[in-house]
């Protein structure tokens, strides 16, 4: 007959057995994640780069400077004076205002011009 430490030796062994099978299985559904994200992120550089050959292709001076030419009697083009672009750094600093809110009463205590004080959804 078993004994019962036996029987305690065979339950230890099958959980443990169950326990790698559980690890195994997450561990491979993990790694079939990271390589659909690995496949997303490829898909997406490659999106990118087709893109960045679009850009290129359609800034090309040449291209652009033969749709101004093309198109210029419809769009009324004109040619850019370069007094008009200006940078950053040679526009003028605009003066910041700051109002004086010292004389000026505060939340109720302002008046609305009549006898009536409102304060809130009451009038008095």
């Amino acid at each position: 007959m078993f004994r019962t430490t036996d029987i305690v030796l065979i339950a230890v062994m099958v959980s443990a057995a169950a326990f790698t099978y559980k690890t195994k299985h997450e561990a491979e559904a993990e790694l079939l994640g990271v390589r659909k994200i690995e496949q997303q992120i490829r898909f997406e550089e490659d999106s990118i780069d087709l893109l960045k050959a679009d850009w290129s292709l359609l800034t090309q001076p040449s291209r652009l400077q033969s749709l101004a030419a093309t198109y210029q009697d419809e769009l009324q083009l004109q040619a850019v004076d370069p007094r008009q672009v200006v940078g950053l750094d040679d526009l003028p600093v605009r003066p910041v205002e700051i109002e004086d809110l010292s004389s000026r009463p505060l939340g109720g205590m302002a008046q609305n011009g009549t006898d009536k004080v409102v304060t809130g959804a009451v009038v008095r």
